[in-house]
């Protein structure tokens, strides 16, 4: 008996260090529809990291959050900072009334978060995010996505490992 415990303790060690990578550093995630379209495409296979937590605008993240009840995890960019006041006027990016280069889109309707949600800024802890594929996207433009609290990203996607053609950093 004291031999069979002996030879499963290196396994028993390895499982406990993949489910702790996993849980707390990085896991695999599979891209799920068009909305980052071109970008990523469905399917595609990312690596999520999850140990840094400072978010930046262009950051494509993992956000987990409910839709009409339903538990989803949506494949977004941050498009918007806690604290700043995000439109889009002919198919430009203004932040805080500047033109900020948006170069993962080609059109955007025109849109404000005041017209959306009856405030000028994103409220503190929170992120504005959007698909690449913004015609099909749903994302922080639709109320039932609303803002995204920073506890609700998951991670940020860092690296594609498939398909093999399209290996390597995002």
């Amino acid at each position: 008996m004291k031999r069979i415990v002996k030879e499963l303790i290196p396994y028993i060690i390895i499982v406990i260090c993949v489910v702790l990578f996993r849980t707390f550093i990085a896991t695999p995630v599979v891209v799920d529809g068009p909305s980052m379209d071109p970008t990523l495409k469905n399917g595609q296979l990312l690596i999520l990291e999850k140990i840094d937590k400072n978010y930046k605008r262009m950051d494509i993240v993992i956000v987990k959050t409910k839709i009409d009840g339903s538990k989803e995890r949506l494949v977004k960019r941050i498009i918007g900072l806690p604290g700043e006041i995000i439109e889009y006027k002919h198919d430009k990016l203004y932040v805080n009334g500047k033109i900020v280069k948006d170069q993962f889109s080609s059109i955007t309707d025109r849109f404000s978060i005041e017209e959306i949600y009856n405030t000028k800024k994103i409220p503190e802890g929170y992120y504005f995010v959007m698909g690449d594929n913004r015609n099909v996207s749903l994302d922080s433009r639709d109320k039932r996505v609303g803002f995204i609290k920073k506890n609700e990203i998951v991670g940020k996607a860092v690296f594609r490992i498939f398909p093999f053609n399209k290996i390597g950093g995002i």
